[in-house]
């Protein structure tokens, strides 16, 4: 192992339909590993098909952890999950496994890596600017924050609301650039970090693959059985790329073929803002999700 005597953390990122499931089962495999998920989205119970979560068939023996905790009318919590991950982290240390941290969620991950501290909350300031998100709707909301913040701007979908004004609530609370309030990288816990990436024009099939096969698995019916548990009222849950498409559909605003062209749109222009993120960070270390020695190159990172 890597980490000189001292525990630590492997984490497995990068952007969506690059490989990552597939190389942290067989690291999990190899190395004796357990893995830690960190994809926001795969914390919803009953979102499966549109997260491409992993069927027990396809965990092959390998522990999951933070998998289905939040209801779909839960609205994400950084903060929260960074208590859990880090709690399921250590218990994985304690009975000498070895913790993969996996997922395409930038924040989540360096949440959990490193010291870092959320800035506070103001009850007035949040109440004010999520009567405006109903007012005015995302959309304009998210042109202030390019005002205010480029940088944050490029890194939240226009169509997330909710993300949207917390970074405004953080700027008017701070006075700096939302940005400006993530810390200076200091280690929590020991790590080698793997990306895992292909070529665009890769990645973009394969993200059509995957939206075809959503379709076909039966997203449509996971989503309507979501609507009694509150899917439509989830602020988080509800704007999922896929699961907003597939309720324009069921709600015949949207046809299949132009719901599913909407998610393959969404899903690269998210894998765009992913690699922003990540590519950022010195400290990962890039392969190719489609070579053969794929594993091998892995591995070698752990030695």
């Amino acid at each position: 192992m890597p980490f000189a005597g001292a525990p630590g953390v492997i984490t497995v990122v990068g952007p969506t339909a690059a490989g990552k499931s597939a190389l942290s089962i067989a690291l999990a495999h190899e190395l004796g590993g357990e893995v830690v998920n960190a994809d926001s989205m795969q914390l919803y119970r009953g979102m499966d098909i549109g997260t491409a979560k992993l069927t027990m068939a396809e965990r092959a023996g390998v522990a999951h952890h933070l998998l289905d905790i939040w209801d779909v009318t839960f609205p994400a919590a950084v903060a929260e999950y960074q208590g859990l991950a880090r709690a399921a982290i250590d218990d994985i240390l304690a009975r000498g496994r070895v913790p993969l941290l996996v997922g395409g969620s930038g924040l989540y991950v360096r949440a959990v890596l490193e010291e870092f501290e959320f800035p506070g909350t103001d009850p007035g300031i949040r109440a004010r600017l999520e009567a405006e998100l109903a007012s005015v709707g995302p959309a304009a909301l998210h042109d202030q924050l390019r005002t205010s913040d480029p940088v944050a701007a490029e890194q939240i979908l226009p169509s997330n609301g909710r993300r949207i004004v917390r970074a405004l609530e953080v700027i008017e609370l701070t006075g700096r650039p939302f940005t400006a309030a993530l810390p200076a990288p200091t280690p929590h816990y020991p790590s080698v970090q793997i990306g895992v990436d292909r070529p665009t024009d890769v990645l973009d099939e394969r993200i059509a693959l995957r939206v075809d096969l959503m379709w076909a698995a039966g997203l449509l019916d996971e989503v309507r059985a979501l609507l009694p548990r509150g899917l439509r009222d989830g602020r988080t849950a509800s704007r999922a790329l896929g699961y907003q498409q597939a309720l324009a559909q069921v709600d015949g605003t949207a046809t299949e073929e132009a719901a599913k062209a909407d998610t393959v749109r969404g899903t690269r222009r998210f894998v765009r803002r992913q690699r922003s993120w990540f590519r950022r960070d010195p400290s990962i270390t890039w392969l190719d999700g489609g070579s053969p020695t794929l594993l091998a190159d892995a591995l070698a990172l752990t030695e």
